[in-house]
């Protein structure tokens, strides 16, 4: 019977045990599956946020690269503004003054291109140009009287036709713009700090001619030259710079020379005279008063059979044998270019370069001279005969 009681006992003890331990077991499992819920909804909200902020920076770069191009547009809108504020108004007539140091025809070519130049380019877009002629008649006083003109009269725009003239307008106005011509070193005449770059109210084209090529040329035509005399005007700046650039080319190729300079006309007769009486050959750079008084100079060489070499073609024609030269037209039509884009363009002269003409360059002599002093032909080849009747 004791047996029959401790059996059942031990069965009870044994049925609420694997009881305990089946509770045991699904209680394990439920937290498993609440946990591992848990951490799926973490992920969920994880990538939910990460996609929120990435759609944010999305939104944000949108709203910044829209902001960009807003400003971009209006920049650009605010800059065509600008550019037909700047532009002048429709059919307007441009006031130019224009001053030329004398009448030769160098100057005169020089003068006459850049009005036609100008002139075109306005009429092309609708203006019209109304010119104030003034010569100097080579009187700096002149050229100074003539400068205050321009400046009371308030021209848009001032053309100054070789250096004394130039010097006379920048000291006039530092507002008016200027454009020069028959130039040949801004810098040295002290009217701009640089080439490239004026800095002033000041810029132009140059005449400046090479130099050395003259003086290689001068070896070809007159090749047992051993005294050269160099003919200038002392109060020209653009002839000393000339001057000294034809000393370096004379130097290198080892033939002496020796300066000869006049103060004004007045002088010519007698310097010329001695020049002549001790030199092979004479070589003269682009100088106004010279070239203003050739007619004196042929006369004094012609006789004596003495062979010039000039800096350009004009004076070549009145009484030199032969030249390397720029064309003065063409010189005149660049700088009427350059006045166009300050009066249409609105360009600032002091970072407006001066200009040089490379092209149209040409060996030429002059067959009346070739007659005259009956030089040797065979030499001449390679060079065009001036055309004496331009």
């Amino acid at each position: 019977m004791k047996k029959k009681i401790l059996a059942a006992i031990l069965s009870g003890a044994m049925i609420f045990s694997m009881t305990g331990c089946a509770r045991t077991a699904g209680g394990n499992t439920s937290t498993t599956q609440a946990g591992t819920e848990e951490k799926a909804d973490e992920d969920t909200a994880a990538e939910a946020s990460s996609e929120a902020e990435s759609a944010e920076e999305a939104d944000s770069e949108e709203a910044e690269s829209t902001e960009e191009a807003a400003e971009v547009t209006e920049e650009a809108t605010e800059e065509a503004a600008e550019e037909t504020a700047d532009k002048p108004e429709e059919g307007k007539t441009f006031h130019v003054g224009v001053i030329q140091l004398v009448e030769h025809p160098a100057l005169d070519a020089a003068t006459k291109g850049f009005e036609e130049g100008l002139e075109e380019a306005l009429a092309a877009d609708g203006y019209s140009v109304e010119f104030d002629y003034q010569n100097a008649q080579g009187e700096q006083t002149n050229c100074a009287t003539i400068a205050t003109k321009f400046v009371n009269d308030k021209d848009d725009l001032i053309m100054a036709n070789a250096t004394p003239a130039l010097q006379a307008v920048a000291a006039a106005t530092g507002d008016i713009p200027v454009v020069g011509t028959s130039i040949t070193d801004y810098k040295s005449a002290g009217v701009i700090k640089d080439n490239n770059e004026p800095g002033t109210n000041v810029t132009g084209a140059s005449d400046l001619a090479p130099v050395d090529e003259q003086i290689a040329l001068l070896q070809k035509l007159v090749p047992d030259a051993k005294q050269v005399g160099i003919l200038y005007c002392s109060s020209e700046a653009n002839s000393k710079f000339q001057v000294d650039l034809a000393k370096e080319a004379l130097d290198a190729a080892g033939i002496s020379y020796k300066e000869y300079t006049v103060a004004d006309s007045n002088e010519i007769q007698s310097v010329v005279t001695n020049a002549i009486a001790n030199s092979d050959c004479l070589y003269i750079p682009t100088d106004n008063t010279i070239a203003d008084n050739m007619s004196i100079i042929k006369n004094a060489a012609w006789p004596e059979k003495l062979p010039i070499i000039c800096g350009e073609e004009n004076m070549c024609k009145n009484g030199g044998l032969a030249t390397l030269s720029i064309s003065y037209y063409d010189l005149g039509v660049t700088a009427g270019k350059q006045a166009y884009e300050i009066l249409v363009n609105g360009k600032n002269p002091a970072t407006m370069p001066i200009e040089f003409v490379s092209e149209g360059i040409t060996s030429e002599y002059n067959p009346e001279t070739v007659t005259a002093i009956e030089f040797d032909e065979s030499l001449l080849e390679g060079l065009v005969a001036i055309e004496m009747g331009e």
